[in-house]
């Protein structure tokens, strides 16, 4: 008897699925985004221990305690609560971004890869022009020219980012549509497009998925460095970047609200960098064989 396909992508997924969480890597990564998403939808949907904007002038600069789990800042503010806002915040930001550079990169870089060509080169020079500039000084380009806000910085991490999924959807796609099976979609007079998505696109996914891992975890670093500078989150709307550069007058007496948003930007990129190490192991044919 013959299996159901969907079945079978089912039970693919299911095998993946086992071996991340087997993976020690993917295990640790996925424990730490998980407590990362948990905390940063609790913090968008307003469930924090106090509001992240209320002041309060008496407890200012109180270091961590029973009533204040992490402490205050200057204003009062409890660290915690804004702590949670603001990893809703970059957790917006790192998703938000890095799907737009992914859905437009790997749309140019498998459309470009498949025809080849004058089309191909050209592309791909633009694309260089874009790898040319260092990843930060690119954003920050495009932040000051756009505007600081949220959502430009979201707009200059994709643009930033795109070129890099262009690049790594190009790759599979080059030697992916000389074989077989593409060779006799085209006899059979399938769509140019519907191959293109139907046939080689789904065989080109292992190195996106892991290079989506990556990619959240320079967001986060991104919007973190631009918060840090002014040009991201903008006060009083809390970031962790944002949190780190107040706190910077007040290492001295009030370290903690250093250590904290330090700490949870390291705990997010780990985990991020932890994940696509486990899902490159399980995804890569030769390491599954293992």
């Amino acid at each position: 008897m013959t299996a159901n396909p969907e079945t079978l992508t089912l039970h693919r997924q299911q095998g993946v699925v086992r071996r991340l969480l087997r993976n020690y890597s993917g295990l640790v990564g996925s424990i730490l985004i998980l407590l990362f998403a948990i905390t940063g939808l609790l913090g968008a949907a307003g469930m924090t221990p106090y509001p992240p904007l209320e002041q309060h002038p008496r407890d200012r600069l109180t270091g961590p305690s029973a009533q204040y789990w992490l402490g205050t800042d200057l204003f009062g503010r409890d660290l915690t609560s804004r702590l949670m806002k603001g990893g809703a915040n970059s957790l917006k930001v790192a998703v938000l971004s890095v799907a737009i550079a992914t859905f437009f990169g790997t749309i140019i870089g498998i459309t470009s890869g498949y025809l080849g060509g004058f089309f191909d080169n050209l592309i791909m020079r633009v694309m260089d022009i874009f790898f040319a500039f260092p990843s930060i000084l690119l954003a920050l380009l495009i932040v000051v020219v756009l505007g600081p806000g949220l959502n430009n910085t979201i707009l200059a991490i994709a643009i930033v980012y795109t070129p890099i999924f262009a690049r790594v959807a190009r790759g599979p796609v080059l030697s992916l549509k000389e074989m077989e099976f593409v060779t006799a979609a085209r006899c059979l007079g399938i769509r140019q497009w519907r191959i293109l998505f139907r046939h080689i696109l789904p065989n080109a996914m292992a190195p996106l998925i892991v290079q989506v891992s990556l990619a959240l975890s320079w967001s986060l670093i991104t919007e973190a460095g631009l918060s840090f500078l002014g040009l991201g989150t903008q006060p009083p709307e809390p970031s962790w970047g944002l949190m780190l550069s107040e706190s910077r007058a007040l290492a001295e007496i009030a370290p903690w609200l250093m250590f904290f948003p330090g700490l949870a930007i390291m705990l997010g990129v780990l985990g991020f960098n932890l994940l696509g190490d486990g899902l490159r192991d399980v995804l890569d044919p030769r390491m599954a064989r293992r």
